[in-house]
């Protein structure tokens, strides 16, 4: 195929202005699928994806399209998800593409993700088309929007294409602004092979089968590669382009886009971002791969039963595979026993990946409470990293502790600035900026961090705007702030899954919500159990479990006081003795109650 003739882009938005909707229109009308075979939200093959209405992993998919002036073309879409949680994806789908349709919903206007993507592709030097959609909605404003993409995003808009993809209007005139405004590859097929792999996913029967977008060269069935990152050498066994399933072919030539299989078995091999190049020709330097992405929310991922361990540790191992953002590492607790501490970009994406473990890996598990990444000052200058509260040095030892902060964007009507403001600031929130995009909508800009955003900040912003606001976030570092470790003890005896961090200012109310949560879970001795939240050496909340009683007066009846008083005393002074040497069982139940629940106290 001439690279002349090519076109490779992506569709970016916000959640829920049409993207999928404009996906299945641009298939429809290629005759890339059948009539008979289309569905709603095509392009989401996850389960997930279908349920909750959003899209979760980027999708390629190889259309022909013959042009008003009767040329044909081959364009390559890669479908992309709008949540900020999953911008990594975006990240890279972009990197493959050479051009941007932005979709901005005609009755919701530019939204925080519709600014955070737009500014994803102008970095990667992107031709972007601007397209208005939903246009067929009574309360759609387009000029109004028009305004706004030119206002906030800063691109010319006043080309801005109208459509609606629901009714079908429109997508002619988007299908010829991408052959007429994206740039064709640059590439050429007489240069040494330069293959950007830019996802992966894993079969049973074939392996690792890599996505790849070709800058230079030409790869074919039989050649010999290698994959410049890891240095292995393979040879390929199948090629192939999406229509949108998996469709063999014999070559793809410098600006295609399709997969690669060759007979790759471990999980460690393929790495998104690698280069793949021809052994006999070797290109001299790899392609710019993408920058390491890092987690921000950790949590522990522990199994059920504990013989699963095995299984559990494999389904993350092909989960990362096809999410190269996950991050996990082996951990143990005293409580749960071998699980995995895993890193993610946000507590959607932590959602996400726990509900593909049990569907797609039929793994049980269990994930304790989310937390962020800490650095410690320690007393001797070094800085130490810690993923987990129980790893926090003795106090006496730490100089100061920084926590991550982050900068939110967000936009919300008029009518509820005052009480978003005021969410900001209950979540130690620093005030950045306000603009008012139109006399209705008002962009917001606070510096909050981490730990206040990802217990429940953004359902509490929901509720407060009624579910007009939209939210989107980027890290800004660490700052140093009076931060405690709260330490729960039962019967005197520190528990290390039920520690957490927190600000000392909301010590008392979170240890004391732990507390009651732990009373209500933890069955009944033959002894009193105290439940204790503690900083430091200092307890700030206590409350004790009352002791099963053994009715010992039963066969006393009738008689002196003095035999009642006399087994009451025993009675106590054995209980007294069981207090100093019995142990608390806390059942495994209790644990996972207590952990799987996610709630302010936490």
């Amino acid at each position: 195929m001439e690279t002349r003739r090519i076109r490779n882009f992506s569709i970016i938005a916000h959640v829920d202005h049409g993207k999928s909707t404009l996906a299945d229109r641009l298939l429809e009308v290629t005759h890339t699928v059948e009539d008979r075979k289309m569905r709603q939200q095509l392009l989401d093959n996850l389960e997930l994806e279908r349920e909750r209405g959003i899209t979760i992993k980027l999708v390629p998919v190889r259309m022909n399209y013959r042009s008003r002036e009767g040329v044909d073309y081959v364009l390559n879409l890669i479908d992309t998800p709008g949540h900020v949680d999953f911008s990594y994806e975006v990240s890279r789908s972009l990197a493959a593409s050479d051009g941007a349709v932005l979709v901005v919903d005609a009755a919701q206007g530019v939204e925080a993700q519709t600014v955070a993507n737009a500014y994803l592709a102008v970095d990667q030097g992107l031709a972007i088309i601007p397209v208005i959609n939903k246009i067929d909605l009574p309360s759609a404003q387009p000029d109004v929007v028009r305004g706004e993409i030119e206002e906030v995003v800063g691109i010319d808009a006043s080309e801005a294409i109208l459509a609606s993809a629901k009714e079908g209007k429109g997508i002619g005139e988007i299908l010829e602004a991408i052959v007429s405004l994206v740039p064709a590859p640059s590439g050429r097929r007489e240069s040494p092979l330069q293959a950007l792999i830019f996802d992966s996913v894993y079969d049973n029967y074939k392996g690792v089968i890599c996505y790849v977008r070709v800058f230079n060269g030409v790869v074919r069935t039989g050649q010999a590669v290698t994959f410049m990152a890891t240095g292995l050498n393979y040879q390929i066994e199948e090629i192939g382009v999406f229509r949108p399933q998996m469709e063999p072919v014999e070559e793809l030539g410098a600006g295609e886009v399709g997969y690669v299989v060759a007979n790759i078995k471990s999980l460690t091999e393929a790495h998104v971002g690698d280069t793949v190049t021809d052994s006999r020709a070797p290109a001299q330097s790899p392609l710019p791969g993408y920058r390491k992405i890092k987690p921000v929310v950790f949590c522990g991922f522990y199994p059920i039963e504990r013989e699963d361990y095995p299984q559990l540790r494999e389904a993350l191992e092909k989960l990362q595979l096809n999410d190269s953002s996950l991050f996990f590492e082996p951990e143990t607790s005293t409580a749960l026993g071998f699980g995995f501490r895993c890193g993610f970009l946000g507590l959607l994406h932590m959602d996400i990946a726990k509900e593909r473990l049990q569907r797609e890996f039929d793994v049980e598990l269990v994930a304790t409470a989310p937390n962020v990444v800490y650095h410690i000052l320690r007393t001797d200058g070094e800085i130490q990293e810690i993923h987990n509260p129980a790893d926090l040095p003795e106090i006496s030892r730490v100089e100061e502790i920084r926590e991550p902060l982050i900068r939110i964007t967000t936009f919300v009507p008029t009518d509820y600035v005052g009480k978003t403001m005021q969410l900001c600031q209950d979540r130690r929130g620093a005030f950045v900026s306000m603009d008012y995009i139109t006399p209705e909508r008002v962009r917001l800009v606070y510096d909050l961090p981490l730990a206040e955003f990802i217990i429940d900040f953004h359902d509490r912003l929901k509720s407060v705007t009624r579910g007009y606001a939209s939210l989107d976030y980027e890290q800004r570092g660490f700052q140093a702030a009076d931060l405690v470790k709260v330490d729960v003890l039962l019967n005197e005896e520190p528990v290390d899954a039920f520690s957490f961090i927190c600000h000392r200012d909301a010590s008392y109310h979170r240890g004391q919500t732990v507390v009651r949560k732990l009373k209500e879970l933890i069955p009944r001795q033959l002894f009193e159990i105290p439940i204790q939240a503690a900083v430091g050496k200092r307890v700030i909340v206590r409350q004790n479990v009352k002791p099963l009683r053994k009715d010992v007066l039963a066969k006393c009846y009738g008689g002196d006081i003095t035999r009642k008083r006399k087994l009451l005393e025993k009675q106590k002074e054995g209980k007294k003795r069981m207090k100093q040497i019995g142990r608390v069982s806390v059942p495994q139940e209790a644990f996972l109650a207590f952990l799987d629940v996610s709630s302010d106290g936490e």
